[in-house]
C-alpha cells in the first residue's frame, strides 16, 4: 500500500488529544475538502509503495501504544483491514480516521474517529451527506450510522462560522444521535454518551486562525452541549508537516 508518512506526534483532537501516538498516513482521498492541511495526501500515488510488515516494523520503532491510521481517507484502502490486523498484533490501540465515506465492517478498531463533511468544505468537495439527501439519494448518512454502530466512535465536525450549526445539528440528528445504539454499550450507555462524542473544532490551519476561531466554537459548545474539540497539532506545530 502507498504510505504518504509515518510519525510520531501528539494526538491533536479527539477524545484523545494529548496522547503521544504514531500517525500513519495513508495515500489517496476522493474526497478533497477545500480547507484540508493534508491536501498533499490527496494523490493515491502520493507517497512510498509499502508492504504491511514494513508499515509495522516503522511504526513500533517508538514505544508508544497509540496507533492512528489517518489519511487521505483510509476507508478507500482494500487493505486497511490487514494493516490495522497486523497493527493490533503488536498490542497497539487503534484510531481510524475517516469522513464516513465508506462502511468497512471486519476492523480492528479501538477508536473510529468520524468526520462528516458539511457545507463548508468548499467546492471542491464532491458532495456531503446533507447534499446527497436533497437531492433525493436514499440514506447518505448510512456508512455513518453503520460505522458508529459497529465501532467505538468519536463525531467530530469541523466548523468554519456559527452559521454552520444548524447544518452540524441537522446531520446529529440525521445520523441518529441519542439514538444510535452502539453494539458494545447498554442504551442508557449510549444516550449518556452520545453528546460528549459529538465534538465541534475550528477550521484554522494555522495557530492564529485556530485562536481566533476558538472562542467562537467554545460558545457553540456551550449553547448545544456538544464538546469543544482541540486541535493541539496547530497550537503547537502551527501547521508544520509530520508534527
Amino acid at each position: 500500500m502507498v504510505v504518504n508518512e509515518i510519525f510520531h506526534s501528539i494526538q491533536g483532537e479527539g477524545l484523545l488529544a494529548g496522547t503521544p501516538s504514531v500517525f500513519i498516513r495513508l495515500a489517496g482521498c476522493p474526497v478533497g475538502c477545500e480547507w484540508c492541511d493534508t491536501k498533499y495526501a490527496w494523490d493515491a500515488n502520493a507517497g512510498e509503495e509499502l508492504p504491511i510488515p514494513e508499515i509495522v516494523n516503522r511504526t513500533v520503532q517508538w514505544p508508544c501504544r497509540y496507533v492512528v491510521i489517518t489519511g487521505g481517507e483510509p476507508m478507500v484502502n482494500p487493505q486497511l483491514p490487514e494493516l490495522a490486523r497486523a497493527i493490533k498484533e503488536r498490542n497497539k490501540h487503534i484510531t481510524i480516521e475517516t469522513s464516513g465515506i465508506k462502511f468497512v465492517g471486519g476492523l480492528v478498531c479501538d477508536l473510529m474517529s468520524v468526520s462528516p463533511k458539511l457545507s463548508n468544505s468548499g467546492q471542491k468537495i464532491k458532495t456531503t451527506p446533507l447534499r446527497q439527501q436533497s437531492s433525493g439519494q436514499a440514506d447518505p448518512f448510512s456508512p455513518i450510522r453503520q460505522l458508529i454502530r459497529r465501532y467505538p466512535y468519536q463525531l467530530k465536525f469541523v466548523v468554519d462560522s456559527s452559521d454552520d450549526l444548524p447544518e452540524i445539528q441537522q446531520a446529529v440528528e440525521q445520523i441518529g444521535g441519542a439514538n444510535i445504539r452502539n453494539e458494545f454499550e447498554t442504551s442508557e450507555d449510549a444516550a449518556k454518551m452520545a453528546a460528549t462524542r459529538v465534538m465541534l473544532m475550528p477550521q484554522a490551519k494555522t495557530r492564529d486562525e485556530l485562536i481566533a476561531k476558538s472562542p467562537m466554537v467554545a460558545q457553540m459548545c456551550k449553547e448545544t452541549g456538544y464538546v469543544f474539540c482541540q486541535r493541539l497539532h496547530i497550537l503547537l506545530y502551527d501547521g508544520a508537516r509530520g508534527k
